[in-house]
Parts: structure tokens; sequence; C-alpha cells
């Protein structure tokens, strides 16, 4: 099974998605941006070129986030796993998305998720609270 890499970038209490232009039946919905693991590169090293590809900006990649999806794009035949990001340089730009947008923790559950990603919601609440300036 291929891999797909997903990041959770996140900003204080804020987390970044972002809006797919495609394929069809999931343009419009939302997701952690990201993409697929190219051979000879690691899933961190993968995270950094496609965040850096799709939003133009420079990120470290830390632990990973929730469990793997297994099982999902047009074949069945993709796993996908999200990493904590954090940003580094740049401000977020979408290149491959409709629109980007910063959401917090209430915000979750009212977002029109990518089915894949909407596996993640409870582990995405937990690091959004987590990082909430005391």
């Amino acid at each position: 099974m291929a891999i797909v890499v997903a990041g959770a970038v996140i900003d204080g209490d804020k987390l970044l998605i972002a809006q797919r232009s495609k394929p069809a039946e999931l343009a419009g919905q939302w997701e952690l941006p990201g993409g697929k693991v190219v051979e000879g590169e690691s899933e961190p090293q993968a995270l950094v070129r496609e965040l850096h590809e799709e939003l133009g900006i420079t990120v470290t990649v830390g632990s990973r986030l929730g469990e793997d999806v297994v099982g999902i794009g047009p074949a069945g035949n993709l796993v996908l796993r999200a990493y904590r990001v954090q940003l580094h340089s740049g401000t977020p730009h979408p290149h491959e998305h409709l629109a980007l947008r910063w959401v917090k923790s209430d915000d979750l559950d009212a977002v029109q998720w990518v089915a894949a990603d909407r596996e993640w919601i409870g582990a995405l609440r937990d690091a959004l609270v987590a990082a909430r300036p005391v």
C-alpha cells in the first residue's frame, strides 16, 4: 500500500485546513494538507516537500497524530498518516487548493471534512486543547 502523509499545522490554538479542488467528488471538502510519499524519501521528508509545494511554507515534522486510515483512495490501496507540524517560515497560500482557513477545536465538528480526515477529529481536538495558551 502507498503512504499518504498529512500535516496538522497547529499555531497556538488554531489548525490550518485546506479545501480540496479535485477530484470532483472531493472538491469543496476540507482536509489536512499533504500528499504521497515517493520512493526514496521518508514520511517526514515527503510532508516537508508537499507542504512547501502546496502551501509555500517551511515546516518541521513532529510526532504522529491519531491512527492510520487504511484503504482509502479510488482503488482502496492507500494508507493515510497524520503528523503534527510546526510552521517555521512562510505565509500559507493555497497553491493547489481552493482555500485555506484556520479553525479552533470548537469548529472541528462543523467542517465538511473529506471522509478519511474525519477519522482524526478526536486527535485534532486533543492536540488543539493541549496547545491552548494558559
